[in-house]
């Protein structure tokens, strides 16, 4: 079958030529040249005070009172507010109609990047090849099966057909039964994480009568007659374990467990061997696991070892009488793996395997009958190591280039010894291997495919080592064209996050291409908060070290200035959620560095939130941010850097804002209520563009549908350095021009994190 985006022409596949380096400075902008009127919010000072302080808030009633039915049903929100959050989004598509026809060129540029076999290697379980799939031009995937001895594809799910006439549908967690008979699968449909819990009975191909809703997570029995699901409480919450026998009532499933503490979230998950089913109760630094019987669902679950603060762990089950976890207990900052009787894995009874070794993180673990694997991050840079069982070998699975990511396939297989991963790195595409863990030799299983003429040594990805004011040294990663001057004149893209324990991964994104071959430099800034160089990296950049975060963000932009690699007035910044709220921070900082800011869905309103403890995630972030409400120190400390306190009347960059009115994560009126203040206080001109979705707080329904943000931050980022010029390109047809579908998240999100973050 030709692949569809070979039926395209080619001048819409292929419609540009890179713009040549530093012939953006006779150009200019266009979001400078279009005179639409931004709206003006009414200031309506609200006064409250705490630690003796007092706040005044002048937009604060951009806050629905009623957010919590918001939350699920967005029609609810209050007209006045949504009178002005749509009177922000015509604003902006007023803005931004001359890069109509860029954003459509972008579309298509990114959509002919996609691979037309964009499929998973089968994964086998039992007697079934599982794996997920797309057909040509389809925005959800299908998960197929087909017996190992032979036999046709078996469609269990089509994402396309449950996705039909609804304007949202993601597919969440979905897992087979341990028999084979059952298939579970959550969907979202409005965008706020409340999953609804299906079943299907994979004789009949029909769903069970049952459903449940507020479902965040799931687990099977090993005989798939029982099913253990986390519901969430009214505050969106993960804090409740149900057990439900198939072909039931739901109205009858038992509670089985119950988190006290609202700061802490629920997950479940089976583990590997197939013995038990895991729950696991987590704020940000303490955890506590239970065990239930996955042969004898109806027991009661066991405790492995009881929550200590600060102490971590997470076990695995190594198929014989021990457990092996993986835990930063003893002091043991980066983590280390200890063995524990399961009769009985109290502390005490904690034996170390692989001892703790300060800086190098170990950031997962995962047991198989005959050996456990482990990925561990050093100076920012991880490695595959292999241990035997038998004799405690092990050995390191070496990778060469500069800058990697490197992530554990998900596996169902407890004996075998194979086991899978995936590699890239910004300029190598995904590529997955199955790696023979007895005779230490790899297969190359799957390439992500790009359309020619890719040709990945054609750029240049680069390691750079930042060193701050106070004699820290951060890790940036570069990605530019080979043949580009390193002399100032190319325009600079650059990420940042450095919040929750969150690595951010030096992979390859398919769609970065459109800005580096039109010559950018694409940088990351692997900034303290984050876990690049372990628990001391992440500990410096939080709590009352948080402004580390952000000192380190502008340390690495003024290091590649005087370094070649960018210039003031040229340099486009971006920050997702947490990382919003950097974005927020260095705009306050140092505006002057930036032609324009991209901050998507961001945390900036960080004070008001950290003192409501309503919110969903607020309770739980104390370990993260701290807690003003009880510590005037925590409270100051935050004041003093949170963005929408901060704002100042000064110059600011153009900035582009996304938001949801679903979003559970970060409330829609915290980026409504920043933009209110810069655009108030600002000296400027600089365009300050607000883009709200009613939706929540990922990516667009679809994996086409996403491309329509990532298209139009691309072109935000072209325009604001002047490269825009083709910003008139003929409009491809079924692509109009006008506000993208704005959901958030184009895949570079911190998605992997165990807890729920910004």
């Amino acid at each position: 079958m030709t692949p569809w985006w070979r039926s395209l022409p080619l001048a819409l596949v292929f419609v540009f030529a890179p713009v040549p380096s530093g012939s953006f400075e006779q150009a200019k902008p266009a979001i400078t040249s279009v005179r639409a009127v931004p709206p003006a919010a009414e200031a309506k000072p609200l006064r409250s005070s705490i630690h003796g302080i007092e706040r005044v808030d002048d937009y604060a009633w951009l806050r629905d009172p009623n957010w919590h039915q918001v939350l699920h049903d967005p029609s609810a929100l209050a007209p006045m507010i949504r009178a002005h959050l749509e009177a922000e989004n015509r604003y902006s598509e007023a803005v931004l109609a001359p890069l109509s026809g860029l954003r459509a060129t972008l579309v298509q540029e990114m959509r002919s990047r996609v691979d037309p076999d964009q499929s998973e290697v089968p994964t086998p379980d039992g007697p079934y090849d599982y794996w997920t799939k797309f057909l040509p031009g389809a925005e959800q995937p299908r998960i197929v099966r087909a017996l190992r001895s032979g036999g046709p594809e078996e469609v269990l799910l089509d994402g396309e057909a449950l996705a039909q006439g609804k304007s949202y549908f993601a597919l969440g967690k979905h897992r087979q039964s341990p028999d084979h008979r059952y298939y579970a699968y959550l969907v979202d449909q409005t965008g706020s994480e409340n999953y609804l819990l299906h079943i299907r009975d994979l004789t009949s191909g029909r769903d069970l009568p049952e459903v449940t809703s507020d479902v965040s997570d799931f687990a099977w029995s090993k005989d798939g007659g029982t099913l253990f699901y986390v519901r969430r409480d009214s505050e969106h919450r993960p804090l409740f374990v149900y057990r439900h026998t198939l072909t039931t009532d739901p109205a009858n499933d038992r509670l089985v467990y119950e988190e006290k503490d609202v700061g802490f979230e629920v997950s479940l998950a089976n583990i590997r061997s197939g013995r038990f089913v895991v729950i696991t109760s987590t704020d940000e630094n303490t955890a506590e696991q239970w065990l239930i019987d996955a042969v004898r669902p109806e027991s009661t679950p066991a405790l492995v070892a009881l929550r200590e603060p600060n102490v971590r762990y997470w076990c695995d089950d190594w198929g014989d009488e021990r457990l092996v976890i993986l835990t930063n207990a003893d002091g043991a900052d980066d983590f280390k793996i200890v063995t524990a009787p399961i009769s009985a894995p109290a502390r005490e009874n904690w034996r170390d395997l692989v001892p703790h070794q300060q800086g190098r993180r170990i950031i997962q673990m995962k047991a198989f009958a005959g050996y456990l694997v482990r990925i561990e991050r050093e100076d920012g840079r991880e490695r595959l190591v292999v241990r035997r069982k038998n004799d405690g070998e092990q050995h390191t699975v070496r990778l060469a280039e500069e800058a990697f990511s490197l992530e554990l396939a998900s596996m169902h297989d407890f004996q075998t010894p194979i086991i899978r991963f995936h590699y890239s790195s910004p300029a190598t595409p995904r590529q997955t291997f199955d790696y023979n863990m007895e005779t230490r030799t790899s297969v190359l299983r799957k390439q992500q495919k790009l359309p020619s003429p890719f040709n990945s040594s054609s750029y240049a990805v680069r390691r750079l080592t930042v060193p701050t004011r106070d004699n820290e040294q951060v890790p940036v990663t570069l990605l530019y064209k080979r043949d580009l001057p390193i002399d100032g004149s190319a325009p600079l893209f650059i990420e940042g996050y450095g919040a929750y324990s969150f690595a951010f991964p030096a992979s390859f994104d398919a769609n970065l291409l459109s800005l580096v071959d039109r010559g950018f430099i694409y940088a990351i800034a692997h900034i303290r908060g984050g876990l690049e160089k372990g628990e001391r990296w992440r500990n410096a950049g939080r709590l009352r070290n948080k402004t580390n975060t952000f000192t380190d963000f502008i340390a690495v932009t003024e290091y590649l200035i005087t370094s070649g690699y960018a210039a003031p007035g040229r340099i486009v910044a971006r920050g997702d959620s947490a990382g919003g709220l950097l974005m927020g921070a260095i705009a306050n900082m140092r505006p002057d560095l930036f032609a324009g800011i991209v901050a998507r869905v961001p945390f900036v309103d960080t004070l008001n939130t950290s003192l409501d403890e309503s919110l969903p995630l607020t309770i739980g972030d104390f370990p993260e941010w701290g807690d003003p409400i009880r510590d005037v120190m925590d409270y100051r400390t935050i004041a003093s850097y949170a963005p929408y306190e901060n704002v100042a009347a000064q110059p600011y960059p153009h900035m582009l804002v996304t938001a949801g009115v679903s979003d559970p994560r970060v409330p829609y009126w915290e980026p409504a209520k920043w933009v209110a203040k810069i655009r108030a206080m600002k000296t400027n001109d600089a365009r300050i563009l607000l883009m709200t979705a009613m939706s929540g707080h990922f990516e667009a329904s679809g994996r086409f549908a996403s491309l329509d943000e990532v298209a139009l931050i691309q072109a935000f980022a072209l325009d604001v350095v002047g490269l825009s010029r083709d910003a008139g390109a003929p409009q491809v047809e079924g692509l109009p021009p006008g506000p993208p579908n704005i959901h958030t998240n184009s895949g570079r999100s911190p998605e992997s994190i165990p807890r729920s973050p910004r």
